[in-house]
């Protein structure tokens, strides 16, 4: 990419010897050295030299040369009115692009056309419609290092949505970059670039954005001292430099984002943290492809929105779930009062429908680039809300009613907007047709004259037939002659003296008249100036309403939580989920459903869970299939709807307020990253002994599989014993380790929980309920079967699990009626060494079980971990 970027290559050694017009695109391209840079000249784009063989190459469009004084080197092209595509084309392959307009009317200039860069389109600054590809926030990130403290912003250009938090700890950093999930960062000097997904286009950007003094001043100009909106100089690095990059991309003297009237920080304990592994395992935003189809995500069953503000609001909540009663009560009591009644709900959708996107509107105004229909949108926008306050007259709750209070009818707009515009305007801004009448006397002065005039042509050729006596005669218009008289070649003989000779053509003469030249100069100049007069009062309608985006963004605000409301109680209704009690001590789950599972299962079988203070660890056992991680998943996902403030798919439900969500659930290599499945997990799972706490939601799923069945059980007992011993949290942990069950029932702090499964004439059905105590069968060739498994593979099986137990003179588990199966095997010499009672241990593997007994796993590397694992199996 870089081979593409900055002055071309081909000029840059003969710079003084380039023509005027080449010479300033060489310094554009100078300028804006990270873009590529699209340069007007007339109705096209040009890119010359190495971007152009770039560009044809990734657009697929020709490449051609062009010749002048200095010799001949590649040119490529695209049209003015369909840029927009193949700017997405260039973006979607990493580049950046500087659109280098004409910004003088070439028939004024002197010289070489006057061309400025007024826009950088990035992944991550866009705000035009085209390039959006949903109504999701799209943040540009920037981030900071500052004596052992990052900084981290968030800003939404198309929005205006502007975050920032600090933090000391890279872990953290990472989780609110996989909440907010950017598509681009800038970083600065010491900051890490390896902390974004790959999918994130990273740049080290001018280190001067990042100095305190610069970014001071960028943040005070915005919102004033730094100090009332964030905490520490790398915060305000952080923000500073990200308002420098957002003006940069503004290009040209319209940089500074007017729109932007609220900075916002936030301390990442004030929300449940659900880092990338939860977000992912949960599904919360995008469901894993099974079998090459997308399935479906939390989001999905949850958005019943109306409008695009309250689709982005509700993707903000459950990114970012409550950890304060106070406000988790206040939206459960609003989604309660809106559940219990459906025809203010349904006015509500009927009326948000009609709400277009406020905060992309404004964002378009404020920036100068919204046109008469915008402003007609946001006019039909703000006509909805006082029937919307209307519907809330007789609000109970405590937030409905304060959403009704900050529903600005904003009438002064509404009316200015309906006054200035005319109802259906046309999109172009120079052509006229966008003011209405009544609206300006100088106008309407300009537009009685052109009207005037258009009334005398018309009335011209009836004038001139009767005075001529040549009935064909008539009277046009083209752009290129204006007007005229026509009269057929047999009647040229009693054409009048005064007609002057315009054109011929084949068949006839055209003519003009003194009088008729004065006319059509009377009525070009009237349709010039009130075009003319058109735009200058459009655009100062378009600055008055981009004067109050504050008040318009506070509006748009209030319509996004009321939409987000509504579709929460919409749910709640339509499925029948309870109000959940939050903030006690236990985990008290009474008829509990997956959201998701169940709306894509013809039947779902609902299941409880109980976890206390004094109980909080259980070990879950049961065959494949029978519905351990879809129950270990909707704990997760009835905690975080909770906090949310929405209703939960239970018949009941209490839950503690939960500080994090941890998932070890299913197993996957990171091969670009050169780590197997196993390094994975362990790499996750030090994470979560670090770092939960008591107040955590733990959900382990069959932990130590990557490895030996030996080393992996000897992990998964380790972990349990850490988790119940040293944490606390409120742990799920889905095992097919059965001696793991023995552990827990020796733990005064856990219990076991298994998915029952039932045996008739040789099959086997899995009922998907939970119940106390652990599992006797793991159900491991019956699984294989159903999955369809070849039966001679099935039998052979069959013939291996019976040997097996009989030659390690055991009965075959209750699984093998008909012929012996487990999960795995029964234990080999070496797990019953690490697993056994102390009375039959030998004196060599009881030193090593206390070994096992003083690692403390949660200051190990997973490498650390592994090595000391294969060294105490080698003693064994």
């Amino acid at each position: 990419m870089d081979a593409a970027l900055g002055p071309p290559q081909a000029m840059a050694a003969q710079r003084e010897e380039l023509t005027p017009m080449m010479a300033q695109y060489h310094d554009l391209c100078e300028e804006y050295d990270g873009s590529l840079v699209l340069f007007q000249v007339g109705d096209f784009y040009e890119l010359f030299c190495e971007a152009a063989e770039t560009a044809a190459r990734i657009l697929e469009i020709t490449l051609t040369k062009r010749e002048d004084s200095t010799g001949t080197y590649p040119m490529a092209g695209i049209p003015i009115d369909s840029a927009e595509s193949y700017i997405e084309g260039l973006l979607e392959a990493g580049y950046r692009v500087a659109v280098a307009d004409q910004v003088e009317d070439p028939d004024e200039a002197s010289g070489v056309v006057e061309r400025a860069v007024t826009r950088v389109v990035t992944p991550g600054t866009l705000t035009e419609s085209e390039l959006l590809r949903s109504d999701d926030n799209n943040f540009v990130a920037a981030l900071t290092h500052d004596e052992g403290t990052y900084g981290l912003a968030f800003l939404d250009v198309s929005t205006g949505d502007f975050v920032a938090t600090g933090t000391g700890t890279r872990e953290t950093v990472r989780d609110e970059i996989e909440r907010f999930d950017p598509a681009e960062a800038i970083v600065g000097p010491d900051a890490p670039d390896d902390v974004f997904a790959d999918d994130c286009m990273v740049t080290a950007y001018d280190p001067a954005a990042f100095a305190s003094d610069a970014a001071r001043e960028q943040v005070t100009d915005y919102f004033g001292s730094p100090e009332t909106h964030l905490a520490g100089r790398a915060e305000v690095r952080a923000c500073g430099a990200l308002l420098a990059y957002a003006e940069y991309t503004r290009g040209g003297e319209h940089g500074h984002l007017d729109y932007l009237n609220h900075l916002t920080r936030y301390d990442p304990r004030e929300y449940m943290v659900l880092d990338g592994v939860a977000l992912r395992s949960l599904e919360l935003f995008e469901r894993r492809s099974v079998h090459g189809s997308e399935g479906t995500a939390l989001v999905d069953v949850l958005d019943e929105t109306a409008c695009a503000l309250g689709g982005r609001k509700l993707k903000d909540w459950l990114r970012r779930p409550l950890v304060d009663e106070s406000r988790i009560e206040a939206r459960l009591d609003a989604v309660e009062e809106l559940s219990e009644d459906p025809l203010t709900r349904d006015s509500l959708s009927t009326l948000l429908a009609d709400v277009y996107d406020l905060e992309r509107l404004v964002s378009r105004v404020s920036r100068r680039r919204a046109d008469a229909r915008d402003l007609r949108s946001l006019k039909s926008t703000l006509d909805v809300v006082p029937d919307v306050r209307a519907e809330l007259d007789d609000a109970e709750s405590a937030l409905l009613r304060d959403l009704r209070e900050r529903l600005d009818g904003l009438d002064d707009v509404r009316d200015l907007i309906g006054n200035a515009i005319q109802a259906d305007p046309d999109r172009e801004l120079t052509e006229g047709g966008i003011i209405a009448d009544d609206y300006d006397d100088h106008l309407d002065s300009l537009r009685a004259t052109e009207r005037e005039g258009q009334q005398w042509i018309e009335d011209l050729e009836a004038q001139e037939r009767e005075r001529t006596g040549i009935d064909s005669l008539k009277v046009g218009h083209n752009s290129v002659h204006g007007y005229y008289i026509e009269v057929t070649n047999p009647n040229l003989d009693s054409v009048p003296e005064n007609y002057e000779r315009r054109q011929t053509l084949k068949n006839s003469e055209r003519f003009v008249t003194p009088a008729l030249k004065e006319r059509e100069e009377e009525i070009l100049n009237a349709s010039a100036r009130a075009d003319d007069r058109e735009l200058e009062l459009f655009r100062e309608v378009r600055r008055e309403v981009g004067a109050e985006a504050e008040r318009v963004q506070a509006v748009a605000d209030a319509l996004a939580e009321l939409d987000a409301l509504v579709s929460l109680a919409s749910v709640a209704a339509q499925y029948d989920y309870c109000r959940p009690e939050v903030g006690g001590e236990d985990v008290r789950i009474e008829g509990g459903r997956h959201p998701v599972v169940e709306r894509t299962e013809e039947s779902f079988v609902p299941n409880d869970l109980t976890l206390t203070r004094d109980v909080p660890f259980a070990v879950v056992t049961g065959p494949n299939m029978s519905g351990k991680s879809t129950y270990m998943r909707q704990t997760a996902l009835v905690a975080v709807l909770a906090q949310v403030g929405s209703f939960v798919p239970a018949q009941s439900a209490e839950i503690p307020l939960i500080d994090r969500v941890f998932t070890r659930v299913g197993a996957s290599d990171d091969i670009a990253g050169g780590r197997s499945t196993f390094m994975v997990e362990m790499t996750e799972m030090s994470d979560i002994l670090r770092d939960a706490t008591e107040n955590s939601l733990v959900l382990l799923d069959e932990v130590g599989r990557g490895t030996s069945t030996a080393d992996g059980y000897a992990i998964a007992q380790a972990i349990t014993e850490h988790v119940h011993d040293e944490v606390g949290a409120y742990t799920l942990f889905a095992t097919h380790h059965h001696d793991l069950t023995a552990v827990a029932e020796e733990l005064p702090g856990a219990k076991n929980l298994h998915f029952r499964a039932e045996r008739e004439d040789g099959d086997v059905t899995f009922v998907h309920e939970v119940a106390e105590g652990a599992a006797t069968a793991s159900y491991g060739i019956e699984v294989a079967q159903e999955a369809g498994v070849p039966s001679n593979v099935v039998a052979r099986a069959r013939e291996l699990v019976a040997a097996h137990a009989e030659n390690a003179d055991v009965e075959p588990d209750a699984s093998t009626a008909d012929a012996p199966a487990d999960d795995g095997s029964a234990p080999t010499d070496e797990e019953s060494a690490a697993a056994s009672a102390d009375g039959g241990r030998t004196d060599a593997g009881r030193e090593v079980l206390e070994e096992l007994e003083r690692l403390n796993l949660a200051e190990m590397t997973p490498i650390e971990a592994l090595t000391t694992l294969n060294r105490l199996q080698r003693e064994l």
